[in-house]
């Protein structure tokens, strides 16, 4: 199951083209600017039977590249190449078609080497998994691909938030749970999600999209003129901002319509809501939303039906409290005397 409703998950990845594990390198300034250089490191640089193992997966015989790299890391449970034999069982696994399997011995390369240059690419193993089960790959089942594993998958991406908080995968990891929530229609935990990310990423190319998904994401709540109006509000404050922010977006996404769409349905919102007052009798409190509804959305159909409503309350209803006309107003907190 999803770790809590409101699942903030950062990440970027560059998924691997293949399991060569190269020496590990970092950047150094140099007088032509930043330039890679191999790392020095006194680990050894090879073992026959990894590279055996790393030959075969080369080619996709991942059976035996798993029978050598498994026998290899139950064998060899001090050596410093441990955490490279852990990463091919991993491979091998993942080439084979058991993902979780894979995840879980990329876990414990992680948790018995945190210094080790796989580490990272470790993470990336993990990233990869995630997404190709949030894609539709399947769990096994008696060796046949059966059951979907999205909520194993948002899991894995929590996890790989607390590998590496802030890091770039985090960041990739963040959206990529925020565009599942999305796609599948949970619009509350795609809205939590997408404001996560502009939180903790507000420099991140993808801000204008992921806000304008988090105010479809708000729009998509609003479950109709009988029910609360917030998450309606809501989104058409951000989108507002949107407009704001990015004019050119807003044009080519045809964001005023939304908007003019947006007014339409709150002014019916409060049209329904002074009725229900009028039917129960509560007459003051119809009148008060009859005259909230002419002052804010003047030129709307409903508003036409508010005037009519109004010219035939009783004198003593009118004489009630006249509402104040601003942003921000949720028609469903008005006053009932």
């Amino acid at each position: 199951m999803v770790p809590g409703r409101w699942v903030c998950i950062f990440a970027m990845s560059l998924v691997m083209a293949g399991v060569a594990l190269a020496e590990p390198r970092v950047s150094e300034l140099t007088g032509q600017g930043w330039q890679d250089v191999a790392k020095p490191t006194s680990r050894p640089t090879s073992d026959p039977a990894l590279d055996r193992a790393e030959e075969l997966l080369s080619h996709h015989q991942y059976n035996a590249a798993k029978k050598i790299a498994l026998n290899w890391v139950l064998d060899h449970k001090d050596s410093p190449l441990r955490d490279r034999g852990l990463f091919l069982v991993a491979e091998a696994f993942y080439q084979y078609g058991d993902r979780i399997k894979s995840f879980y011995y990329c876990d414990e390369l992680m948790d018995e080497y945190p210094e080790s240059p796989l580490f990272y690419r470790a993470l990336e193993k993990q990233y990869q998994i995630a997404d190709d089960y949030l894609n539709g790959y399947k769990r096994r089942f008696l060796l046949i691909p059966l059951f979907s594993a999205e909520d194993e998958a948002i899991e894995m991406l929590y996890r790989i938030q607390q590998r590496s908080p802030g890091s770039p995968l985090a960041e990739k990891a963040l959206l990529r749970t925020a565009d599942y929530y999305y796609s599948v229609g949970d619009y509350e935990l795609a809205a939590d999600a997408y404001a996560a990310y502009g939180r903790n990423y507000p420099r991140s190319p993808a801000l204008p999209q992921t806000k304008l998904r988090q105010a479809f994401s708000a729009y998509a709540q609003f479950r109709g003129l009988r029910f609360d109006p917030t998450e309606l509000v809501n989104a058409r404050a951000q989108l507002v901002d949107m407009i704001q922010a990015y004019p050119d977006l807003a044009a080519k996404d045809n964001l005023p319509t939304i908007i003019t769409r947006i007014d339409q349905t709150l002014a019916d919102k409060i049209y329904v809501t002074a009725e229900y007052y009028r039917r129960t009798d509560q007459l003051k409190g119809a009148v008060w939303n009859y005259r909230y509804l002419i002052g804010t959305y003047p030129s709307e159909p409903a508003a036409d039906r508010a005037r009519q409503r109004l010219a035939k309350m009783p004198a003593w209803a009118l004489a009630g409290l006249q509402p104040q006309i601003g942003e921000g107003y949720l028609p469903s907190t008005q006053p009932s005397h």
